[in-house]
């Protein structure tokens, strides 16, 4: 199931959306150039468990740079899909400022989400997935019954079809706590995927947009 658009326009130009998405793509492009030294950039700086845990103070910028920072192609379209589909009608919502701080807040939560479930950890954990997982909780709670444009694989064949958000990203964060809860067992230190950086993110994202936007109402979203 993979969203392509939302039915949810925004009323301004999404100046920070954009904008992440344009650091996110030339620091992916800047890692390429570095060849061989890119492996060495993402243990610098991405987020290692351990490290947090055990050196304190000097490895938290890495709780920053982490989020910046993809391991592939696929890594970073899939995140800048979503964060492009979902982001603007969060700042929309919240304003620029406001929407600066929700995204880095919830990548924050989300780090700290996996930190506590894979503490022992030496791999490090980079990417946005925990921000935009932010955004995904907090568009749920704001627009339920926003129409998404869904492309749905089936076998040999491949529908396209029309959602209700609740519906998209409800399967989307019921996937990723199947997955989370399958990853535990003797998971730790090893690669792949952060569920828990998602979980986490998802639940920062669904409690902030509450205390960031607690004087705003959102626009109503007709089911369609």
């Amino acid at each position: 199931m993979i969203p392509l658009k939302d039915e949810n326009p925004s009323k301004r130009f999404p100046v920070v959306t954009v904008s992440l998405i344009a650091i996110n793509l030339a620091a992916f492009i800047y890692v390429l150039s570095l060849g061989k030294g890119a492996e060495q950039l993402v243990y610098r700086m991405g987020v290692v468990p351990y490290n947090i845990v055990n050196v304190g103070l000097p490895a938290y910028p890495t709780l920053f740079t982490s989020m910046f920072l993809h391991g592939g192609w696929a890594h970073l379209l899939g995140n800048m899909l979503y964060l492009w589909i979902f982001g603007d009608n969060i700042e929309d919502f919240l304003g620029k400022i406001k929407f600066v701080v929700f995204y880095l807040v919830c990548g924050f939560i989300a780090s700290f989400a996996h930190i506590l479930t894979q503490a022992s950890s030496q791999i490090p954990t980079i990417g946005a997935s925990g921000a935009i997982s932010g955004i995904l909780g907090g568009y749920i709670l704001l627009y339920p019954k926003a129409r998404v444009l869904t492309l749905i694989p089936l076998g040999y064949f491949i529908r396209l079809i029309k959602l209700p958000a609740v519906a998209v990203l409800g399967i989307w964060i019921l996937m990723q706590f199947l997955s989370g809860l399958a990853s535990l067992p003797g998971s730790a230190g090893k690669g792949g995927v952060a569920w828990f950086a998602h979980i986490g993110g998802f639940i920062g994202g669904l409690a902030l947009i509450k205390v960031l936007g607690w004087r705003k109402k959102p626009r109503r979203i007709g089911s369609g």
